[in-house]
């Protein structure tokens, strides 16, 4: 009898260890198994070996659940304009469909819309002769074209996070498709010398950048691209140490919780998508560095390219600007500067709490900005 006892009690001494070193070994080495990203399913309508256009077809079930534990009926009329999501470089399409409870193009689909998104794809060494112009100039205009052939549509509303806000806005400022009708921009930069403590950087850099062209003629674009491309694990870790506390707090968080594979689960789920970023191809970072962080010249209207005579007085588009008021990459002011430069007459821009991947994809986000982007759409369909 004692026996007995003394083994029961040894048991339940180690059953929670054992349980933590299995959840933390799944943790590691079966993450992908653990996650629950990516679960809606799509179609595609285009991939040329790098970039893709997917679809989401109606959804199946008649209800789909939120964060807050309730549920949402499925919509079965469809919005009469279709919406385009417009993704922006160095992120792989997870933050999209992160949990099935909280999944952006679950939650839009549900709401009715016909729901098309640009995948750019994971560039690798040989796509490094790609610019910015590449993708908001020469990719979108053949994707869009795309997305009216599959809908029947010529009207599109265009929703855009992060470099893919400054991608909608860009073509809409070409100036040469007048059936853009809405743009949705969320954490879209516009000044980079106004953006917090990064645009202080960035203002220095640009003294810096442009001493070195007067005196010596010297100039980005002179620098071999394939010297400049920005691998995958740089990006996550440039993103990560835009929040350093955060970020240590997240594993912090995750020994405390071992015990609970829920929580391993959905550590393994954001993980798939902070982990797993995707290369800026050398191209881009050459124009980042002229265009945007040296001349700064999207606050002043123009595009990030050369030979255009597109500007964002050209933009007539309804616009609904979305930022976060703790967002370090895009603050409110670098992203709301371009409210003067544009022409929309129909122009809303609004602040909710969150960072730069918050405001898109976060539990908050779904309560403070999801359902108004929907509602502001659905008015002017």
């Amino acid at each position: 009898m004692i026996t007995d006892t003394l083994q029961q009690a040894l048991h339940n001494t180690t059953r929670p260890w054992l349980q933590r070193l299995d959840n933390g070994r799944a943790r590691l080495f079966q993450a992908d198994a653990l996650s629950q990203a990516e679960q809606t399913p799509h179609e595609t309508l285009f991939d040329d070996g790098l970039v893709k256009l997917r679809y989401y077809p109606p959804l199946q079930e008649n209800a789909i659940p939120l964060t807050d534990g309730t549920v949402m009926p499925v919509n079965r009329d469809a919005q009469r304009t279709p919406l385009v999501l417009v993704a922006p470089l160095a992120v792989n399409m997870l933050i999209y469909d992160l949990f099935p409870q909280r999944s952006l193009v679950r939650y839009l689909r549900a709401r009715g819309f016909e729901l098309y998104m640009v995948d750019w794809g994971r560039p690798g060494k040989y796509h490094n002769h790609l610019s910015l112009s590449s993708y908001f100039s020469d990719y979108l205009p053949k994707l869009l074209v795309q997305v009216r052939q599959h809908s029947g549509k010529q009207q599109l509303s265009l929703h855009g996070w992060s470099f893919g806000g400054l991608f909608s806005l860009c073509y809409s400022a070409l100036g040469e498709d007048p059936d853009v009708k809405n743009l949705v921009l969320v954490g879209a930069p516009t000044d980079y010398h106004r953006n917090g403590a990064l645009g202080a950087q960035y203002r220095r850099f640009s003294r810096r950048a442009k001493w070195i062209r007067r005196t010596t003629g010297l100039r980005i674009h002179d620098v071999p691209a394939g010297l400049l491309r920005s691998p995958g694990w740089v990006n996550s870790l440039a993103f990560k140490l835009t929040n350093p506390v955060g970020s240590l707090q997240g594993y912090w968080n995750l020994v405390k919780n071992l015990h609970d594979r829920d929580f391993v689960s959905a550590h393994a789920t954001n993980g798939a998508f902070l982990d797993d970023m995707v290369a800026y191809p050398g191209g881009v970072i050459q124009d980042i560095i002229r265009y945007l962080w040296t001349d700064n010249v999207v606050a002043h209207g123009q595009l990030p390219m050369e030979g255009t005579e597109g500007h964002l007085n050209q933009v007539t588009a309804n616009v609904l600007n979305i930022t976060g008021a703790n967002d370090p990459i895009v603050t409110p002011e670098c992203s709301q500067a371009m409210e003067p430069l544009i022409r929309s007459k129909d122009k809303t821009f609004i602040t909710i709490e969150g960072g730069h991947m918050g405001i898109l994809g976060s539990a908050a986000a779904q309560k403070q900005s999801w359902a108004r982007i929907a509602d502001w759409l659905i008015e002017r369909d």
